[in-house]
Protein backbone atom coordinates (compact mmCIF):
# COMPACT_ATOMS: atom_id res chain seq x y z
CA UNK A 1 0.00 0.00 0.00
CA UNK A 2 2.86 2.39 0.92
CA UNK A 3 4.71 1.39 -2.26
CA UNK A 4 1.67 2.17 -4.43
CA UNK A 5 1.27 5.52 -2.68
CA UNK A 6 4.88 6.42 -3.51
CA UNK A 7 4.30 5.53 -7.15
CA UNK A 8 1.17 7.69 -7.31
CA UNK A 9 3.04 10.65 -5.79
CA UNK A 10 5.92 10.17 -8.25
CA UNK A 11 3.55 10.02 -11.24
CA UNK A 12 1.72 13.14 -10.04
CA UNK A 13 5.02 15.00 -9.56
CA UNK A 14 6.13 14.00 -13.06
CA UNK A 15 2.81 15.21 -14.47
CA UNK A 16 3.17 18.57 -12.70
CA UNK A 17 6.75 19.04 -13.91
CA UNK A 18 5.74 18.13 -17.48
CA UNK A 19 2.87 20.60 -17.30
CA UNK A 20 5.15 23.36 -15.95
CA UNK A 21 7.71 22.62 -18.66
CA UNK A 22 5.14 22.73 -21.46
CA UNK A 23 3.57 25.97 -20.25
CA UNK A 24 7.00 27.51 -19.55
CA UNK A 25 8.37 26.85 -23.02
CA UNK A 26 5.11 28.03 -24.55
CA UNK A 27 5.34 31.48 -22.91
CA UNK A 28 9.14 31.91 -22.78
CA UNK A 29 10.08 30.63 -26.24
CA UNK A 30 6.75 31.25 -27.92
CA UNK A 31 6.41 27.66 -29.16
CA UNK A 32 3.01 26.06 -29.67
CA UNK A 33 1.82 23.62 -26.99
CA UNK A 34 2.69 20.51 -29.04
CA UNK A 35 6.26 21.69 -29.62
CA UNK A 36 6.57 22.76 -25.99
CA UNK A 37 5.47 19.32 -24.78
CA UNK A 38 7.93 17.66 -27.16
CA UNK A 39 10.77 19.84 -25.84
CA UNK A 40 9.81 19.02 -22.26
CA UNK A 41 9.76 15.26 -22.88
CA UNK A 42 13.15 15.13 -24.65
CA UNK A 43 14.62 17.30 -21.89
CA UNK A 44 13.32 15.13 -19.05
CA UNK A 45 14.35 11.92 -20.81
CA UNK A 46 17.83 13.39 -21.55
CA UNK A 47 17.50 12.33 -25.18
CA UNK A 48 18.32 15.76 -26.66
CA UNK A 49 18.04 15.22 -30.42
CA UNK A 50 19.45 18.68 -31.09
CA UNK A 51 16.63 19.67 -33.43
CA UNK A 52 15.03 21.89 -30.80
CA UNK A 53 16.65 23.98 -28.07
CA UNK A 54 15.97 27.27 -26.24
CA UNK A 55 16.89 30.44 -28.18
CA UNK A 56 16.63 32.90 -25.28
CA UNK A 57 18.66 33.31 -22.09
CA UNK A 58 15.46 32.91 -20.05
CA UNK A 59 14.70 29.66 -21.88
CA UNK A 60 18.14 28.26 -21.11
CA UNK A 61 17.84 29.12 -17.40
CA UNK A 62 14.36 27.56 -17.36
CA UNK A 63 15.78 24.40 -19.04
CA UNK A 64 18.50 24.09 -16.38
CA UNK A 65 15.95 24.21 -13.59
CA UNK A 66 13.74 21.74 -15.51
CA UNK A 67 16.67 19.32 -15.80
CA UNK A 68 17.63 19.68 -12.13
CA UNK A 69 14.14 19.04 -10.81
CA UNK A 70 12.67 16.93 -13.58
CA UNK A 71 15.25 14.36 -14.68
CA UNK A 72 15.58 12.86 -11.21
CA UNK A 73 11.79 12.67 -10.87
CA UNK A 74 11.58 10.99 -14.28
CA UNK A 75 14.10 8.26 -13.44
CA UNK A 76 12.66 7.75 -9.95
CA UNK A 77 9.20 7.22 -11.46
CA UNK A 78 10.51 4.77 -14.06
CA UNK A 79 12.32 2.77 -11.36
CA UNK A 80 9.19 2.61 -9.19
CA UNK A 81 7.07 1.49 -12.15
CA UNK A 82 9.58 -1.25 -13.01
CA UNK A 83 9.70 -2.44 -9.40
CA UNK A 84 5.91 -2.50 -9.25
CA UNK A 85 5.61 -4.67 -12.36
CA UNK A 86 8.42 -7.04 -11.34
CA UNK A 87 7.21 -7.31 -7.73
CA UNK A 88 3.63 -7.92 -8.85
CA UNK A 89 4.72 -10.67 -11.23
CA UNK A 90 6.88 -12.29 -8.55
CA UNK A 91 4.01 -12.13 -6.07
CA UNK A 92 1.74 -13.91 -8.55
CA UNK A 93 4.33 -16.61 -9.28
CA UNK A 94 5.19 -17.19 -5.61
CA UNK A 95 1.52 -17.21 -4.63
CA UNK A 96 0.71 -19.69 -7.38
CA UNK A 97 3.54 -21.97 -6.29
CA UNK A 98 2.38 -21.87 -2.67
CA UNK A 99 -1.20 -22.72 -3.70
CA UNK A 100 -0.02 -25.64 -5.84
CA UNK A 101 1.87 -27.05 -2.82
CA UNK A 102 -1.21 -26.69 -0.61
CA UNK A 103 -3.47 -28.39 -3.17
CA UNK A 104 -0.88 -31.13 -3.77
CA UNK A 105 -0.89 -32.06 -0.07
CA UNK A 106 -4.68 -32.31 0.18
CA UNK A 107 -6.38 -35.68 0.68
CA UNK A 108 -10.12 -36.40 0.84
CA UNK A 109 -10.90 -32.76 0.12
CA UNK A 110 -13.79 -31.21 -1.78
CA UNK A 111 -13.65 -29.36 -5.09
CA UNK A 112 -16.08 -26.46 -5.52
CA UNK A 113 -16.69 -25.72 -9.21
CA UNK A 114 -17.89 -22.14 -9.46
CA UNK A 115 -17.84 -19.51 -6.74
CA UNK A 116 -20.95 -17.44 -7.32
CA UNK A 117 -23.32 -16.58 -4.49
CA UNK A 118 -24.17 -20.20 -3.69
CA UNK A 119 -20.60 -21.41 -4.15
CA UNK A 120 -19.33 -18.66 -1.87
CA UNK A 121 -21.75 -19.66 0.90
CA UNK A 122 -20.67 -23.30 0.58
CA UNK A 123 -17.01 -22.27 0.85
CA UNK A 124 -17.65 -20.22 3.98
CA UNK A 125 -19.46 -23.10 5.68
CA UNK A 126 -16.71 -25.58 4.79
CA UNK A 127 -14.03 -23.15 5.99
CA UNK A 128 -15.90 -22.65 9.28
CA UNK A 129 -15.97 -26.41 9.79
CA UNK A 130 -12.25 -26.63 8.85
CA UNK A 131 -12.93 -28.93 5.90
CA UNK A 132 -10.28 -28.91 3.15
CA UNK A 133 -11.52 -27.68 -0.23
CA UNK A 134 -10.35 -26.12 -3.49
CA UNK A 135 -12.33 -23.57 -5.48
CA UNK A 136 -12.20 -23.60 -9.29
CA UNK A 137 -13.11 -20.39 -11.11
CA UNK A 138 -11.67 -18.17 -13.83
CA UNK A 139 -13.53 -14.85 -13.37
CA UNK A 140 -11.01 -12.15 -12.23
CA UNK A 141 -13.47 -10.48 -9.82
CA UNK A 142 -14.33 -13.84 -8.25
CA UNK A 143 -10.65 -14.80 -7.93
CA UNK A 144 -9.96 -11.52 -6.13
CA UNK A 145 -12.83 -12.20 -3.72
CA UNK A 146 -11.52 -15.74 -3.11
CA UNK A 147 -8.05 -14.38 -2.38
CA UNK A 148 -9.47 -11.92 0.13
CA UNK A 149 -11.29 -14.77 1.90
CA UNK A 150 -8.07 -16.83 1.97
CA UNK A 151 -9.55 -19.89 0.23
CA UNK A 152 -7.36 -22.31 -1.73
CA UNK A 153 -8.22 -21.94 -5.39
CA UNK A 154 -7.26 -22.98 -8.90
CA UNK A 155 -7.77 -20.48 -11.70
CA UNK A 156 -9.13 -22.32 -14.70
CA UNK A 157 -12.10 -23.84 -16.52
CA UNK A 158 -13.85 -26.44 -14.36
CA UNK A 159 -15.00 -28.34 -17.47
CA UNK A 160 -11.38 -29.04 -18.42
CA UNK A 161 -9.80 -32.39 -17.53
CA UNK A 162 -6.46 -30.70 -16.84
CA UNK A 163 -8.03 -28.26 -14.38
CA UNK A 164 -9.80 -30.99 -12.42
CA UNK A 165 -6.62 -33.08 -12.28
CA UNK A 166 -4.59 -30.11 -11.04
CA UNK A 167 -7.26 -29.50 -8.38
CA UNK A 168 -6.62 -33.03 -7.10
CA UNK A 169 -9.75 -34.84 -8.26
CA UNK A 170 -7.98 -38.21 -8.08
CA UNK A 171 -7.60 -37.76 -4.30
CA UNK A 172 -10.78 -35.75 -3.66
CA UNK A 173 -13.66 -36.98 -1.52
CA UNK A 174 -16.33 -35.00 -3.33
CA UNK A 175 -17.03 -32.36 -5.93
CA UNK A 176 -19.72 -29.65 -5.84
CA UNK A 177 -20.98 -28.38 -9.21
CA UNK A 178 -22.46 -24.89 -8.88
CA UNK A 179 -21.60 -23.50 -12.32
CA UNK A 180 -23.97 -21.03 -14.03
CA UNK A 181 -25.65 -23.54 -16.37
CA UNK A 182 -26.93 -27.11 -16.11
CA UNK A 183 -25.02 -28.01 -19.28
CA UNK A 184 -21.71 -27.01 -17.68
CA UNK A 185 -22.54 -28.91 -14.50
CA UNK A 186 -23.47 -31.96 -16.58
CA UNK A 187 -20.12 -31.84 -18.38
CA UNK A 188 -18.22 -31.59 -15.07
CA UNK A 189 -20.16 -34.56 -13.66
CA UNK A 190 -19.30 -36.75 -16.65
CA UNK A 191 -15.64 -35.73 -16.52
CA UNK A 192 -15.40 -36.17 -12.74
CA UNK A 193 -16.89 -39.68 -12.86
CA UNK A 194 -14.45 -40.63 -15.60
CA UNK A 195 -11.44 -39.37 -13.64
CA UNK A 196 -12.58 -40.65 -10.23
CA UNK A 197 -15.49 -43.14 -10.40
CA UNK A 198 -15.90 -43.26 -6.61
CA UNK A 199 -16.15 -39.55 -5.97
CA UNK A 200 -19.26 -38.06 -4.35
CA UNK A 201 -20.93 -35.48 -6.62
CA UNK A 202 -23.35 -32.79 -5.50
CA UNK A 203 -24.82 -30.64 -8.25
CA UNK A 204 -27.06 -27.63 -8.50
CA UNK A 205 -29.86 -27.62 -11.08
CA UNK A 206 -31.43 -24.56 -12.66
CA UNK A 207 -34.25 -26.28 -14.53
CA UNK A 208 -36.59 -28.87 -13.00
CA UNK A 209 -36.25 -31.24 -15.97
CA UNK A 210 -32.44 -31.15 -15.66
CA UNK A 211 -32.46 -32.94 -12.31
CA UNK A 212 -33.00 -36.40 -13.83
CA UNK A 213 -30.31 -35.81 -16.47
CA UNK A 214 -27.77 -34.79 -13.85
CA UNK A 215 -28.58 -37.85 -11.74
CA UNK A 216 -28.30 -40.16 -14.74
CA UNK A 217 -24.96 -38.58 -15.60
CA UNK A 218 -23.59 -39.65 -12.22
CA UNK A 219 -24.50 -37.02 -9.63
CA UNK A 220 -25.19 -38.51 -6.19
CA UNK A 221 -27.45 -35.64 -5.21
CA UNK A 222 -29.02 -32.76 -7.12
CA UNK A 223 -30.49 -29.66 -5.50
CA UNK A 224 -32.42 -26.73 -6.89
CA UNK A 225 -31.97 -23.53 -4.86
CA UNK A 226 -35.24 -22.22 -6.27
CA UNK A 227 -37.20 -25.29 -5.15
CA UNK A 228 -35.61 -25.29 -1.70
CA UNK A 229 -36.14 -21.55 -1.32
CA UNK A 230 -39.78 -21.80 -2.39
CA UNK A 231 -40.48 -24.64 0.03
CA UNK A 232 -38.86 -22.72 2.87
CA UNK A 233 -40.88 -19.60 2.16
CA UNK A 234 -44.08 -21.64 2.02
CA UNK A 235 -43.16 -23.22 5.36
CA UNK A 236 -42.68 -19.73 6.82
CA UNK A 237 -46.35 -19.10 6.02
CA UNK A 238 -47.87 -22.49 6.81
CA UNK A 239 -45.63 -23.81 9.62
CA UNK A 240 -43.58 -20.91 11.05
CA UNK A 241 -42.79 -22.67 14.36
CA UNK A 242 -41.42 -25.69 12.49
CA UNK A 243 -39.24 -23.43 10.35
CA UNK A 244 -37.92 -21.68 13.46
CA UNK A 245 -36.99 -25.08 14.91
CA UNK A 246 -35.18 -26.13 11.73
CA UNK A 247 -33.25 -22.86 11.57
CA UNK A 248 -32.23 -23.07 15.22
CA UNK A 249 -30.98 -26.65 14.90
CA UNK A 250 -29.19 -26.25 11.56
CA UNK A 251 -27.69 -22.77 11.90
CA UNK A 252 -24.00 -23.11 12.70
CA UNK A 253 -23.97 -20.02 14.94
CA UNK A 254 -26.76 -21.39 17.15
CA UNK A 255 -25.71 -21.85 20.78
CA UNK A 256 -28.99 -23.43 21.86
CA UNK A 257 -29.38 -26.61 19.84
CA UNK A 258 -27.37 -28.38 17.19
CA UNK A 259 -28.44 -31.19 14.89
CA UNK A 260 -25.49 -33.23 13.67
CA UNK A 261 -24.90 -36.49 11.83
CA UNK A 262 -22.31 -38.73 13.46
CA UNK A 263 -20.84 -41.88 11.94
CA UNK A 264 -20.38 -44.86 14.27
CA UNK A 265 -16.91 -46.37 13.83
CA UNK A 266 -15.98 -50.00 14.41
CA UNK A 267 -14.05 -49.42 17.63
CA UNK A 268 -16.74 -47.32 19.31
CA UNK A 269 -17.84 -48.68 22.73
CA UNK A 270 -21.52 -48.19 21.86
CA UNK A 271 -21.43 -50.63 18.91
CA UNK A 272 -23.65 -53.62 19.71
CA UNK A 273 -25.54 -51.76 22.44
CA UNK A 274 -29.10 -50.53 22.28
CA UNK A 275 -29.84 -46.83 22.44
CA UNK A 276 -31.17 -47.35 25.95
CA UNK A 277 -28.08 -49.29 27.11
CA UNK A 278 -25.69 -46.70 25.67
CA UNK A 279 -27.39 -44.05 27.88
CA UNK A 280 -27.01 -41.38 25.21
CA UNK A 281 -29.89 -39.37 26.66
CA UNK A 282 -28.72 -39.67 30.27
CA UNK A 283 -24.99 -38.99 29.71
CA UNK A 284 -25.08 -36.49 26.86
CA UNK A 285 -28.61 -35.09 26.93
CA UNK A 286 -29.06 -35.92 23.24
CA UNK A 287 -32.12 -36.99 21.28
CA UNK A 288 -31.54 -39.52 18.49
CA UNK A 289 -33.75 -38.17 15.73
CA UNK A 290 -32.92 -40.81 13.11
CA UNK A 291 -30.42 -43.45 12.06
CA UNK A 292 -29.28 -43.96 8.49
CA UNK A 293 -28.07 -47.45 7.65
CA UNK A 294 -25.24 -48.33 5.22
CA UNK A 295 -27.92 -49.53 2.82
CA UNK A 296 -29.43 -46.06 2.72
CA UNK A 297 -32.49 -47.01 4.77
CA UNK A 298 -33.54 -44.29 7.22
CA UNK A 299 -35.00 -45.19 10.62
CA UNK A 300 -36.84 -42.25 12.14
CA UNK A 301 -37.23 -41.84 15.90
CA UNK A 302 -35.60 -45.22 16.72
CA UNK A 303 -36.84 -47.03 19.83
CA UNK A 304 -34.73 -47.49 22.96
CA UNK A 305 -34.16 -51.18 22.05
CA UNK A 306 -32.60 -50.34 18.67
CA UNK A 307 -29.13 -51.94 18.42
CA UNK A 308 -26.44 -49.56 17.21
CA UNK A 309 -24.27 -51.09 14.47
CA UNK A 310 -20.96 -50.23 12.91
CA UNK A 311 -21.42 -47.82 9.98
CA UNK A 312 -24.69 -46.36 11.28
CA UNK A 313 -25.09 -42.63 10.68
CA UNK A 314 -26.75 -41.27 13.83
CA UNK A 315 -28.56 -37.94 13.60
CA UNK A 316 -28.42 -36.43 17.08
CA UNK A 317 -30.04 -33.29 18.49
CA UNK A 318 -28.74 -31.41 21.51
CA UNK A 319 -26.39 -28.72 22.78
CA UNK A 320 -23.24 -28.29 20.72
CA UNK A 321 -20.82 -29.22 23.50
CA UNK A 322 -22.75 -32.44 24.18
CA UNK A 323 -22.85 -33.29 20.48
CA UNK A 324 -19.07 -32.82 20.31
CA UNK A 325 -18.52 -35.07 23.35
CA UNK A 326 -20.72 -37.79 21.87
CA UNK A 327 -18.83 -37.52 18.55
CA UNK A 328 -15.57 -38.38 20.32
CA UNK A 329 -17.12 -41.59 21.69
CA UNK A 330 -18.45 -42.59 18.27
CA UNK A 331 -15.08 -42.09 16.56
CA UNK A 332 -13.02 -44.17 19.03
Amino acid sequence: MLFNRKLMIALFSLFVISLVGTVGYHFIEGWDLGTSLYATVITLSTVGYGDLYPQTAEGRVFTMFLILFGVGTMFYTVVLMTETMVEGRLRILLGRGKLEKIIGKMQNHYIICGCGRIGHLICRELAAEKVDFVVIDNVPEVIQSIQEEGFAYYKGDATSDRTLLDAGIKKAKGIVCVLPSDAMNLYVILTAKELNPGIFILSRSEEEESEHRLLRAGADRVMSPYTLGGMRMAMAILRPAMLDFIEITTRRQSLELRMEEISICEGSPIVGKSIGESEIRQQYGLIIVAVKKDSGKMIFNPLANYIIEKGDMVIALGEEKNVNEFSKVCLL
